[in-house]
């Protein structure tokens, strides 16, 4: 027996707005069912994860996931939410943005074909690009009134007296060429369902009406609430800027640091949203964590949870590796196993001071590269003091005074550790 998509969403805390009728649909029958994505990147950020796991709950209770990345509507910009007009973008960047959250879906949602319910990939801009503005106009236009455009909360936000943007006309087309999307993939696809974030509420449902007038036809909308952060700050952003899915842009390791982090409240809210596992689990993770919440088991599952399923098992063990390395009992070899950005990424904010690689090739005395070559220690006095009390670490190992620093020593070909005591850090780099 498949899963109830809804009662599953509704415990986890994911349904937000749902027109009548849409449970019955979907417990009636298997339902195509869309979610729009929106080509601003060439890859997805952890803003658009809940519209993936979404689609991936909806696979797995049996329905057909519909994916549209919006190459036409990208062109325009989907006001809602947004308080100031969006940058447009040319066809190009929108071509390479497209194929990046193309490749970035696959690796969440089944569109092989081996299953019924398989999903498919679609791009607006393919119906979008021949239909002239005329026929849009005559169509389409005619079916919506200007008033019921004007009700919505998307349109009366930018429009307000306190607005001192206002909006374009361009803008206050999107939700017809939305909805036009909708009525499209009703017609051509069977697809009765559109889900989105609460803020697309309005959009969906100027679907439904248009497919409700113009083709006598009766569609659904379902949305889900906008993950929020306990402190106010805005979910998946840090002082770094977006946590992206694609490791180029952020790495495992600062990928499941995000998770780590997490305050308690944020957590119980994650490892519902975020995974995959059942209401008892979870409901006993909450218990447990709530009994030694020092643990932060809820942290650790929700960071392991996620990372794996983004990122891969050997991933999140190498991201739990590196996290140990600053707190935890490291050696030069785990160290070494490190790529560069990774290791960047642990050592973010650690002083540096670059050192040349024909010296490393001859040799460097521990004295000279704690003090003259990079300063990391105020003098030779100094260095000697701290490498008599056993103070002095290179890649997490202890060193003694007639210690020479060489080549061997260097991690992803570029980098030495230097520490003296526990918590004090020093990065040569050599160029």
């Amino acid at each position: 027996m498949k899963k109830n998509f809804v009662e599953e969403l509704r415990w986890r805390g994911l349904l937000h707005n749902i027109m009548p009728g849409t449970e019955e649909q979907l417990q009636k029958e298997s339902t195509s069912a869309y979610i729009g994505f929106d080509p601003t990147a060439d890859s997805l950020h952890i803003g658009s994860l809940v519209q993936i796991i979404l689609l991936m709950h909806l696979q797995k209770s049996g329905h057909k996931p519909i994916a549209l990345v919006g190459g036409a509507t990208g062109m325009i910009g989907d006001p809602s939410g947004k308080s100031n007009e969006r940058n447009l973008l040319d066809e190009e960047t929108l071509a390479k943005n497209i194929k990046g959250v193309k490749q970035t879906l696959e690796r969440f949602i089944d569109f092989s074909g081996a299953v019924v319910n398989s999903a498919e990939m679609v791009n607006n801009y393919d119906w979008m690009k021949n239909l002239s503005f005329l026929d849009f106009a005559r169509d389409i236009g005619k079916h919506i009134t200007v008033n019921y455009m004007m009700a919505k909360d998307s349109v009366k936000n930018r429009i307000n007296a306190e607005s001192k943007e206002g909006m374009s006309f361009t803008e206050f087309t999107y939700q017809l060429v939305q909805g036009y999307d909708f009525l499209h993939l009703y017609s051509n696809k069977n697809c009765k369902l559109q889900i989105g974030g609460s803020d697309q509420w309005g959009n969906i449902t100027t679907g439904t009406e248009l497919i409700r007038r113009k083709v006598q036809g009766k569609a659904y909308a379902l949305t889900s609430p906008l993950v929020t952060k306990a402190d106010g700050t805005k979910f998946g952003k840090t002082e770094g800027g977006n946590i992206w899915l694609d490791t180029k842009r952020t790495s495992p390791y600062k990928f499941y640091q995000y998770w780590l982090n997490a305050s308690d409240v944020d957590a119980e809210n994650y490892i519902k949203i975020f995974t995959f596992l059942d209401q008892d689990t979870v409901e006993k993770l909450i218990q447990e964590h709530k009994e030694a919440p020092h643990l932060r088991l809820l942290q650790k599952k929700v960071g392991e949870e996620v990372t794996t399923m983004c990122h891969g098992q050997e991933a999140y063990e190498n991201a739990v590796k590196a996290s140990q390395i600053l707190f935890g009992r490291s050696t030069a070899d785990d160290l070494k196993t490190l790529d560069e950005q990774t290791f960047l990424d642990v050592f973010e904010g650690v002083p540096q001071a670059e050192i040349q690689k024909s010296d490393l090739a001859s040799g460097i005395d521990i004295v000279d590269a704690l003090n003259e070559k990079s300063g990391f220690l105020k003098s030779n006095g100094e260095a000697r003091r701290a490498l008599k009390e056993n103070s002095i670490s290179v890649n997490k190992e202890k060193v003694k005074d007639d210690f020479v620093l060489g080549s061997k020593d260097l991690i992803a070909d570029k980098f030495v550790l230097l520490q003296r005591g526990k918590r004090n850090y020093f990065l040569l780099k050599a160029v």
